[in-house]
């Protein structure tokens, strides 16, 4: 996203506790200092740093609270403080925890669907949300969906319905940030060629919805020796996000399909296919 941002015409300002490009301070966010120096001169925060699902278990809940909230308020507060004119916070689907568990259908995920956390992780980034959404300045946060590196078979697979690029995670940052006056939740994943009304067939023949809606993915699929779902268990929908600050992806499954290959094969169509640092900005002079 830093990358993303500097290409808008933004002076970025990341931080982190090791080194890297985009970082310019080297520290904790649990440190006051670190966050002073992060925010002088800011207009915008956008924050991404947190524990993440894989350190469940491994890392007290304690330190949890620690990082994902208590550093949260921090940052607001200082933010608030020295006057910032917009929060960007980066969340994660993974908030609505047990409610994305399938009972006769597929689960259509919007901001409509109430949050059930199952774990520290899921508790702490929602928590995390409420401190941001109360917060005195212009605020928004994106719930990001699955968006790590994976074996190309299970990229495609989650692309379908549940992930995103991370090119189109940047992008939806920098239009977050470019709507000021835009507030609230909203998820941010990949194009897909479902509607509400699959999620019945989705969890009982997943593979003749696709076949009817996206018949050269199913091809390209097949084409790859990679197997086609027969059944979805949820569907991620940005509707909210594409309506609120144009959010539009475009790296969906049809791009991994056409990188796979070795290149052009499919068609594009529209964005619905057929239908960890934290950063602050400046604008340039």
């Amino acid at each position: 996203m830093a990358e993303a941002l500097d290409a808008a015409g933004w002076v970025v300002r990341g931080v982190d506790r090791i080194p890297g490009r985009w970082t310019s301070v080297v520290g904790d966010l649990r440190n006051r200092p670190v966050r002073l120096a992060a925010l002088q001169s800011a207009d915008v925060l956008v924050h991404a740093a947190a524990l993440h699902a894989p350190h469940v278990g491994r890392l007290a809940d304690e330190e949890f609270r620690a990082v994902n909230v208590g550093a949260t308020a921090g940052l607001l507060d200082d933010a608030d403080r020295l006057g910032a004119r917009r929060v960007l916070y980066i969340s994660s689907t993974s908030v609505y925890g047990h409610a994305l568990e399938p009972t006769d259908r597929a689960v259509w995920v919007d901001e409509q669907l109430t949050p059930l956390p199952r774990d520290i992780y899921d508790e702490t980034k929602l928590a995390a949300e409420e401190l941001v959404a109360g917060c005195a300045v212009s605020s928004a946060t994106l719930r990001i969906s699955r968006c790590f590196p994976e074996p190309p078979p299970v990229r495609a697979r989650h692309l379908l319905h549940r992930a995103v690029d991370v090119a189109d995670v940047a992008a939806a940052g920098v239009l977050a940030v470019a709507h000021p006056t835009v507030t609230g939740r909203f998820n941010i994943s990949g194009p897909h060629p479902f509607h509400r009304e699959d999620c019945l067939a989705l969890s009982r023949d997943a593979g003749a919805v696709l076949a009817e809606r996206v018949p050269d993915v199913v091809q390209a699929f097949h084409d790859q020796g990679w197997p086609v779902p027969d059944r979805l268990d949820r569907v991620y929908d940005s509707t909210a996000a594409a309506n609120a600050f144009g959010y539009r992806p475009v790296r969906g499954v049809r791009q991994l399909l056409r990188d796979a290959a070795g290149g052009p094969g499919l068609s594009d169509r529209t964005a619905q296919l057929g239908s960890p640092s934290t950063t602050s900005v400046e604008p340039t002079s």
